[in-house]
């Protein structure tokens, strides 16, 4: 059984024995979990490797993408602007951005951005792999985009898009990218790892990637995106489409994508939610006021998503809890997933936060069994 690494309060072992029984039953390559309890780190654990052929360890301080669990980040960006009464999220996009009141998009809200109801889950226009990498040309796209669905009718996962369409919005009220915003108002002072747009200096910490495989058994969903065409889900998930050598890894990891290449260590998932879950300060730093994050986890969004053809639910840009997301045990909790395996969550009634992250991506949209049996661990032990 793989050894793993750090710290685990003596109550939480059934956490670090599930973790490891990961790795034994081949689900892991390289991971990471952590669990804040009460503002207080209690799981801190890492084992693995950080590249495919086992030859790099992974290390307390390894990075990795996380996929969508980066859309809860670029949200606590969005709600930090609400508490700083800068950003009201019943105004239509445009009095923020103003050339977003094209094709019929003049009286969308920042809400439905939020809430994955602004019927703009992809853009038709055929994208080379290099635009997604072009900030202005991806929100200059979406400005002229038409909408696939009366906007406010129906939700659909914003897969990729999520983070252009609340990123601009908070470019233009801060005058910061949304990488830039949330290093030095959030992750800076609060001391997560985590970052949208990894510089240089952190090349060498960064996991490889393992992607999900493309023959064997898959999801309904993920044949679906595979099967490609001119779908809206192929449009969704494979426009631009991308290859493995499509595009750089270096300057994939440069750009700020805000939905989907966040890259940073379990523990920093976790501290995250560890401060939303005691009510927004941790350690002296306030991230979010009680109010805004009582309003984030507010149902939005419920059923069967136009999108990906499954039930989720949706609070002001996080998931929320229900039987089918099996977020612990207790209402209210909101997080995010991503597409491979990483997650993170706040509990605010059981006051716990939990990261965790991997580099071996598995075929789930929204999680998988590796963390989903971290967080059945992590309740039998509160």
């Amino acid at each position: 059984m793989t050894s793993t690494h750090g710290h685990c309060e003596p109550r939480f072992e059934p956490v670090r024995t599930r973790f490891e029984e990961s790795f034994a039953e081949g689900g892991e390559v390289g991971a990471g979990v952590s669990i804040y309890l009460d503002g207080e780190r209690v799981v801190d654990l890492w084992g693995g490797f950080a590249d495919a052929a086992r030859t790099r360890p992974w290390k307390r301080d390894t990075i990795v993408s996380t996929a969508s669990t980066t859309k809860g980040f670029t949200a606590t960006c969005a709600h930090r602007l609400v508490d700083e009464g800068r950003l009201d999220v019943d105004a239509p996009v445009a009095r923020y951005w103003p050339e977003f009141a094209q094709a019929g998009k003049e009286s969308i809200p920042v809400r439905w951005l939020l809430s994955h109801r602004a019927g703009l889950p992809a853009i038709r226009k055929d994208l080379a792999p290099g635009d997604i990498l072009d900030w202005d040309r991806m929100v200059g796209y979406l400005a002229e985009e038409s909408p696939w669905w009366e906007p406010g009718t129906k939700h659909g996962y914003h897969a990729l898009t999520f983070g252009f369409l609340v990123g601009e919005v908070i470019r233009r009220i801060a005058g910061r990218t949304v990488g830039q915003y949330l290093r030095e108002e959030i992750c800076g002072p609060l001391r997560v790892d985590f970052q949208i747009g990894v510089p240089e200096k952190d090349d060498a910490r960064v996991a490889e990637t393992i992607p999900i495989p493309r023959t064997g058994a898959a999801s309904p969903v993920m044949q679906r995106i595979l099967a490609g065409g001119d779908s809206m889900i192929a449009r969704v998930f494979a426009n631009p489409a991308r290859g493995d050598s499509d595009i750089d890894p270096k300057r994939y990891r440069r750009a700020e994508i805000p939905a989907g290449n966040g890259h940073g260590t379990a523990e920093g998932v976790a501290r995250l939610y560890g401060a939303l879950a005691v009510g927004g300060e941790l350690d002296g730093v306030r991230v979010l006021s009680r109010e805004t994050i009582d309003r984030a986890r507010v149902e939005q969004s419920f059923g069967e998503d136009a999108v990906l053809g499954i039930p989720l639910r949706f609070g002001l840009g996080y998931m929320l809890r229900f039987d089918g997301l099996p977020l612990g045990p207790n209402e209210g909790t909101f997080g995010h997933l991503g597409m491979g395996g990483s997650m993170g969550f706040a509990d605010p009634t059981a006051r716990l936060g939990f990261g965790y992250v991997m580099n071996k991506m598995q075929s789930g949209i929204a999680g998988d069994a590796r963390g989903f049996n971290l967080i059945a661990a992590t309740y039998a032990c509160v």
